[in-house]
Order: structure tokens, then C-alpha cells, then sequence
């Protein structure tokens, strides 16, 4: 029951953006936010002013609405990125650096296996953290000091637009975005900047939420709606 009001106090103050698809407007004047139609002039601004309120408890939220899962389903995004030692990679929508810790991790992971274990990555290796608000970026940072890696030269966080990425042509080895495409106003002017910065064979992996099919997990999703 607790965790019913919860998310019906989300719902009601429209904070159930960040589990939101989006999906089905993609060429409409009008999409999603939260659970209602607005003006896609109007998205953006409202996204902001969500993420802004929320960003302290962006992981906590996303806990509550998955049921912890997307913690496991990042660990599956990272295992099929497959990171190495001195790729350069942008996440996109990763303000809170939940997924950038993973992927350093990663590559941290693959140098431990050939050499002795080390805190710091090699100075070719970039790990660039993305987002369209800076509060979610400052979580990102203050957990990056809390873990010892205020000073990493191989994260960098990065203000910008997904819309329209700051990073040259054919510059990036690895791209993901975690539950952030559904937030994207013209998800088509992602996707091309997204093409726009791989490398020729880069990888790009997007994890998203879709509609629940399975009976039991379907039932839950509706009773708590």
C-alpha cells in the first residue's frame, strides 16, 4: 500500500515522467508527458522543470516504479556494450552517472584481467556523461566525489541536447541512453544525431520501457495505475 500512494502521488503531480513511453507520437505536433497530451514546444520546458525537482531521487523513483529492476537491466545494457579500454563513449540522458559508473566499471573490469587493479583509466579512455539539465548532472557529480572519482580525468560531464549533440562526426565508439528517449521531444533528431556521432561499427543501445504483456506482470502494472 505504501508504495501504491507513492506512485499515485507521482502520478498526480505528473512525476511519472521518467517511466513514460513516448513512442507512438513520434511525427505528431502534440506528445506524451506523464500521463497527458501537450504541445511539443511546450515538452521540453516541461521536462526540465520535472527532472529539476526530482533529481536528487531520479534512481529512488525509478526503484519504485521497476521494482529495482532497471538497476539489472543497466547491468545488461553495459555486458551487451561490451566497453574496452580506450573507447570513447557518450551517454546520453545520464545525468546521475548510474550508467557511466557501470561502464567504467566495465573497463576497469577488462584492465584488471591483463594488468594489476588501478582507480584510474588510461587518458585515451572518455566516458562522456550527456544531459539537457544541470541538476541531474550535479547528482552526477557529487556521486562521482562520493566515490572517489571527483578527478577523473576519464568522465566528463557534458550539458547539452540530445537534439543537437556538441560532439564532432564519427567521434564516438559506444552510445547509450537509459530510460531518456522517451523524453526526447523529436525522437527522430536523436536517433540522426546519435548516427551522426558513431564511428563507422559503433554501438548504440537504447533501453526503454514497452507495454507489459505477460499476465502476472500486466496485472500489477494496472492495479497500480
Amino acid at each position: 500500500m505504501a508504495v501504491r500512494s507513492i506512485y499515485r502521488g507521482l502520478r498526480k503531480n505528473n512525476l511519472l515522467l521518467p517511466l513514460r513511453n513516448t513512442g507512438s507520437h513520434l511525427h505528431s505536433h502534440a506528445t506524451s508527458f506523464g500521463f497527458k497530451e501537450v504541445r511539443e514546444e511546450d515538452k521540453s520546458q516541461l521536462v526540465g522543470d520535472v527532472f529539476t525537482k526530482v533529481a536528487s531521487n531520479y534512481d529512488l523513483m525509478n526503484d519504485l516504479m521497476s521494482g529495482g529492476m532497471h538497476r539489472l537491466w543497466k547491468e545488461r545494457l553495459v555486458s551487451k556494450l561490451n566497453p574496452f579500454q580506450g573507447m570513447k563513449h557518450l551517454d546520453v540522458a545520464g545525468g546521475t552517472g548510474d550508467v557511466a559508473f557501470r561502464i567504467r566499471e566495465g573497463i576497469n573490469g577488462a584492465i584488471i584481467r591483463h594488468r594489476a587493479m588501478r582507480n584510474d583509466l588510461p587518458d585515451e579512455t572518455k566516458i562522456f556523461v550527456c544531459d539537457i539539465n544541470p541538476n541531474m548532472l550535479n547528482v552526477g557529480k557529487k556521486r562521482a566525489q562520493e566515490r572517489g572519482l571527483g578527478d577523473d580525468k576519464s568522465l566528463v560531464w557534458v550539458e547539452g541536447d540530445a537534439e543537437a549533440l556538441k560532439f564532432e562526426d564519427n567521434s564516438m565508439d559506444g552510445y547509450t541512453i537509459a530510460f531518456g528517449i522517451r523524453n526526447v521531444t523529436h525522437i527522430e533528431k536523436a536517433l540522426s544525431e546519435a548516427h551522426r556521432v558513431l564511428k563507422r561499427g559503433g554501438r548504440f543501445l537504447c533501453l526503454e520501457l514497452s507495454h507489459v504483456e505477460l499476465p502476472i506482470f500486466k496485472d500489477f502494472h494496472s492495479c497500480t495505475r
